[in-house]
């Protein structure tokens, strides 16, 4: 197992760009291929095996929905 450094960083994304990136990754999980994706200069690899969930957070008047895709790097 290779030790990568830690990492938390969010991405912002024109809806174009974003459009792009989910068209790609539903592809990915309807064909069941790995999903591949660069984020601020890193290619990650996402595996068939990996776990996708929704998440719907409100706090006042902000809203937030995060799609989560989750895996182990064995």
């Amino acid at each position: 197992m290779t030790n990568k450094k830690q990492r938390d960083i969010e991405k912002q994304y024109s809806n174009a760009e974003f459009a792009a990136k989910l068209r790609r990754l539903a592809d990915a999980v309807e064909n069941g291929t790995r999903f591949e994706i660069q984020i601020a200069g890193e290619r990650v690899y996402v595996p068939v095996s990996a776990e996708y969930s929704v998440e719907h957070e409100r706090e006042g008047d902000e809203e937030e929905i995060e799609f989560q895709i989750k895996w182990r790097n064995d």
